[in-house]
This record gives structure tokens, sequence and C-alpha cells, in this order.
């Protein structure tokens, strides 16, 4: 399920706190990882990091980002 757009507005990476956008690299062309959880990604171009959708439940936790590959 992706991400309600409303909250996506308020998001933002806590390790830069640029904006976070949903990914667009994935499995299936999609939002997802390889298990298929969604992910959200930072838009900084220094940054970058990506944080996972658990339960539609973002974890902006800067331990459980991964960088992009």
């Amino acid at each position: 399920m992706p991400v309600d757009a409303s909250l996506l507005e308020i998001l933002a990476c806590p390790a830069c706190h640029a904006p976070l956008r949903e990914s667009k690299d994935g499995a299936a062309g999609g939002a997802s990882d390889a298990s298929g959880e969604p992910e959200l990604q930072c838009t900084s171009d220094t940054c970058g990091l990506v944080y996972p959708v658990r339960d539609d439940i973002p974890v902006l936790l800067v331990d459980e980002a991964r960088r992009p590959a």
C-alpha cells in the first residue's frame, strides 16, 4: 500500500531534513525493496538514504536505512 500523500508532505529525512519520496527502486519496479515492502527515499543528492515502511508505518531511523544501489 502506498504511503498517503498528505503524510509524505510532512515527512523529512532524519539525517539531513530533506523531503522524502516513495522509492522507485524495487523488485516489481514500484516503491518496494526485494522483500516487497515499500520504501521512502531521501530526495537529497548528498544523502539519498532509503527508509523501510513496515506495516504501513515509515521506519525513519538512520540505523534502519540503507544506501541506494
